[in-house]
Formats: C-alpha cells, sequence, structure tokens
C-alpha cells in the first residue's frame, strides 16, 4: 500500500467534556461498516460528493475505512484521518489487504485539521461529527471549509435529531430506542439507565437536528447547503466552499 501513516497524539476529542476509548471500539466499527445501512449510506455519500479521479478527498472520523476505501476505488487521492491509533492501525491493514491505495492514513481531531489550507476538492465523513459538542461541531466545519479549495464539496452523513423531543420525528425516533432496549430485558433497561446517565452528565452522544446544521453550515461559510433526513436517525447534508 502506498498510504503514509502520520500519527499525530492529540488526545480524545478536544472540544467535548466527554471522553471515548476509540481503540475499544476497532473491531464494532469493522462491524457496522459491513452492514447495509452502512453501506447503503456509504454509496449515498460517495454519489453526492461527485467524486472524480485524480481528486484530493478527505475523510474525516475514517474509522475502519467505509468511505476512504470506496472514495480510493472512485480513483481518488484519499487522506483518511481519525482520532484513533486503533482505527488508523486497522484501516492501513485493511487497504494492504483490499490492494486498495490511500494517499496517507493521519490520527487527529476532525475539529484540528493538520493540513494547510485549500488542500482538498471533496471532504467526506460518516457518523463521526455527533461526537463532538456544539462548539466541537462548529470548529470541524470551519476546519473543513478552511483545507477545501474554493468550490469545494463537503457531504457528510451522521445522526440528525434533537434529544429535546421537539419534533414528531425526535419524539418517534427516542420512542423507538427506548422500546427496543426495553425489549430486550434486563440488559436492556441496564443500558438505558446508563445510557440516560450519560445524557445527564453530557458523555452521550451529541446528535443535532438537522435544522441546526443548516443554520450552522450558513455561519460557518457554506453555500449550496443541503441538509436531508433519513427514515431512521441518520441524515445527510452536502455543502461547498465558496
Amino acid at each position: 500500500m502506498g498510504a503514509t501513516r502520520t500519527p499525530r497524539s492529540s488526545g480524545r476529542w478536544s472540544l467535548t467534556r466527554g471522553h471515548k476509548d476509540w481503540d475499544a471500539h476497532v473491531a464494532h466499527a469493522e462491524r457496522l461498516a459491513a452492514t447495509e445501512a452502512f453501506t447503503s449510506l456509504r454509496d449515498e455519500i460517495v454519489d453526492r460528493a461527485k467524486i472524480t479521479s485524480g481528486e484530493r478527498v478527505l475523510d474525516v472520523g475514517a474509522g475502519t475505512g467505509l468511505l476512504a476505501l470506496h472514495a480510493a476505488r472512485h480513483g481518488a487521492r484519499v487522506t483518511a484521518l481519525d482520532i484513533s491509533a486503533g482505527m488508523c492501525e486497522r484501516l492501513e491493514a485493511i487497504a494492504s489487504e483490499r490492494g486498495v491505495e490511500l494517499e496517507a492514513i493521519v490520527q487527529a481531531s476532525a475539529a484540528r485539521l493538520p493540513f494547510t489550507d485549500a488542500t482538498f476538492d471533496a471532504v467526506i465523513s460518516n457518523y463521526c461529527l455527533h461526537e463532538l459538542d456544539d462548539a466541537g461541531k462548529r470548529a470541524a466545519l470551519r476546519e473543513i471549509a478552511r483545507v477545501l479549495r474554493p468550490g469545494g464539496r463537503l457531504v457528510f452523513g451522521d445522526m440528525m435529531f434533537a434529544l429535546g423531543l421537539a419534533t414528531r420525528r425526535d419524539r418517534r425516533l427516542i420512542l423507538a430506542k427506548v422500546r427496543a432496549m426495553l425489549r430486550k430485558g434486563p440488559a436492556g433497561i441496564w443500558r438505558l439507565a446508563r445510557n440516560a446517565a450519560r445524557v445527564a452528565t453530557r458523555t452521550w452522544e451529541r446528535p443535532a437536528s438537522a435544522e441546526w446544521w443548516r443554520n450552522t453550515l450558513h455561519e460557518t461559510g457554506f453555500t449550496d447547503i443541503c441538509v436531508e433526513t433519513l427514515g431512521h436517525e441518520g441524515g445527510i447534508a452536502s455543502a461547498r466552499r465558496p
């Protein structure tokens, strides 16, 4: 494999209050990447990014390579970035096993991208940004805008709902999750209680609504903004750097 791996020790997500040991979740991330739901989301994100051969593409929160490997197969020069050394190491191994060449694999935070201005033609991401608090999300979007070339595209998938239960969709999603956990019996009840405690202490995931993303993409300087919710908890956003 021709990729160079650049580990940069930046700790956990620096702009959030919670901490998650992503190195312990490598196997789980790889299993999720193989599911039909995630491969379908992968295809949608890469298609919307309109990636062409030879373009420089950054995958933020690359994990074990769901988006990065697919984009590279389109002929893009892909840099994969993840906060976790374990994820980076596993991605390096998978790319080598599959004969997919990545330009670089970089260990760093989405909120502090270690690249010069106007480096990439497109930035893609999937189920990464909900791990950041609101300040972290804004910082990540500003960093993405900075490293995109003028006219560059951003496309990402993520959780898109609000924990405040303000809309019918939010209430439906939360109720469905609660019911699913309760159906698992004592183990599900324990998980529900643990998640409630994590929400209360602000150490759970931090999803944002589609409306929040529309407003914040606008505030951070993007244009041609499109944010769509999906039938499940997720959504896809696309935008362009002017």
